[in-house]
């Protein structure tokens, strides 16, 4: 039997050169006129309109983007953040992405893990999984907003063990066992004798995770214990940096480099690019100019985060599908109704994910 890709395997390329996918929701309300236009209204700044979520969502995936990213802000904070992330709770709305696209690899960039119960969170990702065919990376973090964590009765300066703890059990959790043996956990309760076990089981061995950012954990353990890296844009002189630690801290286990971008397309495609924040503004030409020299670097695959523009998101995708995918192909992703045993052979056994910050 052929080997089927993993969620992760479907966001490297063969070759240097990045996958591309998309940051949700697909709204360009940071760009000027969307702005002008809600200050006129009275309408809360970093709230998306997401009428068109679906329609945008399924348009994304029929036109081949590799993966549809979505984050994980438990809490709307105008006064010091003034972004409301994706809106959407993060796993019911990836059940619903599950149901209305295809091909495009579904991640969390990132679930703040020491906010939530890590055998729930074990359960609805491996939910996730298999509504999607496998086609799930868990992006994990391990939060950057104090104010969120007495709220869920949780102590901020301890979310690093918090997070070390969740990602053994959430390991554990995802494990078949022999029959007979249940869920291990002896610190949190029953052995193995009492045959408790999380279900479903993901549709691989397990599930890839991508860890965001530094997550209060050191380099070392981030490239022994996570399938991935998921890190923020940086200057090339910078990614170049990074991408070289990650290189040498995983050599003997080579894991990909993703990283979210700020993208502000301009509608001119030889406008030069600039900086902006976490991002570039920039036309067509130079943007795959960049993106050849982010891969050269080692970035295995970039996701758009198109809220800065001023354009509409659906001309915006349009072009980029047709001007600039072509030049950043994905592997090829199994189709939807292709059997659940041959999309549950693990081949090469290879894991990986994406990830939120600190």
């Amino acid at each position: 039997m052929s080997a089927i890709p993993t969620a992760l395997d479907r966001l490297v390329s063969p070759d240097v050169r990045p996958t591309l996918g998309l940051e949700l929701p697909l709204d360009n309300d940071w760009g000027t006129t969307r702005l002008r236009a809600d200050r006129a209204a009275g309408r809360p700044f970093g709230v998306p309109d997401l009428t068109d979520h679906t329609r945008l969502a399924r348009l994304a995936d029929e036109l081949g983007f590799a993966a549809l990213w979505v984050r994980d802000v438990p809490l709307y904070d105008p006064e010091q953040f003034g972004d409301a992330g994706s809106v959407f709770e993060t796993f019911t709305h990836l059940g619903h992405l599950a149901a209305v696209t295809e091909r495009a690899v579904l991640g969390t960039a990132a679930v703040v893990l020491p906010l939530r119960q890590p055998l729930l969170v074990a359960k609805a990702a491996a939910t996730v999984d298999v509504l999607s065919g496998g086609r799930f990376v868990l992006g994990l973090a391990s939060g950057d907003r104090p104010v969120e964590y007495p709220l869920f009765g949780e102590d901020f300066e301890a979310r690093g063990l918090t997070f070390r703890e969740s990602v053994e059990i959430l390991r554990a959790a995802w494990t078949t066992r022999p029959d007979g043996q249940g869920l291990a956990l002896p610190a949190l309760g029953p052995g193995d004798d009492r045959r408790l076990d999380v279900l479903p089981k993901p549709v691989g061995a397990t599930i890839p995770l991508a860890i965001a950012g530094h997550a209060q954990q050191s380099s070392e353990w981030i490239a022994e214990n996570a399938d991935a890296s998921l890190n923020y844009p940086r200057p090339l002189g910078a990614l170049r940096l990074k991408t070289q630690e990650w290189r040498t801290l995983t050599a003997d286990a080579p894991k990909p480099y993703l990283t979210p971008m700020q993208l502000d397309l301009t509608a001119d495609p030889d406008t030069p690019a600039t900086a902006i924040r976490l991002g570039l503004r920039t036309g067509r030409h130079a943007l795959r100019d960049h993106l050849k020299k982010m891969g050269d670097l080692g970035v295995a695959h970039v996701s758009f985060n198109l809220r800065p523009g001023d354009r509409p998101v659906e001309d915006v995708l349009h072009e980029l599908a047709a001007q600039i995918l072509p030049d950043f192909p994905s592997p090829a992703s199994p189709a939807r109704d292709e059997p659940a045993s041959a999309r549950s052979d693990q081949g090469n056994g290879r894991t990986g994910g994406a990830g939120n910050e600190t």
